[in-house]
């Protein structure tokens, strides 16, 4: 005691660990649990702290992931045949593409063989990426897709090079996986894509197998193939289904 005043200890950062008040966490945590602490003390300890690791950041895969996303919000601008069911207009390729992530993780369960639903989700949100630049050819216009397999190779290289290396590398597998459509997960993300559009038409009175002028025998000629060999369950209702629309027509 001097002058009737305590002397203030002298704080440094070491001497925290000692306060009861002290917590750990956070860069400013610890000081405002001791009221004995000096500002100077205080400013110290901030000074001290370590930066968030969150500044070690790489920019410039950022740029390139960021400059992807960009691009690829134009899928929203590539109009399917395909009618929304409340039929108040067509859907578009990014909507198909959602819709076909959502019938992966709700239809599963009906694949042929069993499927990491992951990576099929990812197949069907990337597969028609392409129709950026290739557009989007009727399924039932078989004559339309003269040279659309070579637009759509050059759409993949120029797209999914905007992205860093590894990224590139793993979506541009992907979409070739699915194009193949040899993998267990590619026969199921393929039955679903030719699923979805069938579902709609037979919702809507006939959708595009009005437009197209499609007869029975084509709409199982061309829907069966895919969609038996990768979800023998979803094709048995999609038969059903057919032959429930063209004996009403």
């Amino acid at each position: 005691m001097r002058d009737g005043r305590c002397r203030r200890k002298r704080w440094q950062a070491r001497d925290l660990a000692a306060c009861p008040g002290f917590r750990s966490r956070g860069r400013f945590a610890g000081a405002p649990a001791c009221p004995g602490m000096p500002r100077q003390a205080a400013a110290k300890l901030r000074e001290e702290s370590p930066r968030p690791s969150a500044f070690n950041v790489n920019l410039a895969n950022l740029e390139r992931q960021l400059s992807f996303l960009r691009e690829i919000d134009e899928l929203k601008s590539v109009v399917r045949m395909t009618p929304l069911i409340n039929q108040s207009r067509r859907e578009n390729s990014a909507e198909h593409s959602w819709h076909l992530a959502m019938y992966a993780l709700v239809l599963s369960e009906h694949a042929a063989a069993p499927v990491d639903v992951v990576r099929v989700v990812k197949m069907l949100l990337i597969h028609d990426i392409v129709e950026i630049d290739a557009g989007d050819v009727p399924f039932h216009d078989p004559s339309a897709r003269a040279g659309q397999a070579e637009l759509e190779q050059q759409a993949a290289e120029r797209i999914f090079s905007l992205l860093p290396d590894a990224q590139a590398t793993e979506f541009r597998g992907l979409w070739s996986e699915f194009e193949a459509g040899e993998s267990d997960d590619a026969r199921f993300a393929k039955a679903l894509d030719r699923f979805q559009p069938l579902l709609h038409n037979a919702a809507t009175g006939g959708g595009s197998w009005v437009e197209c002028q499609v007869t029975e025998a084509q709409a199982l000629a061309r829907y069966r193939p895919p969609i038996e060999r990768g979800a023998p369950a979803l094709w048995e209702a999609s038969a059903r289904l057919i032959q429930a629309y063209f004996d009403k027509s």
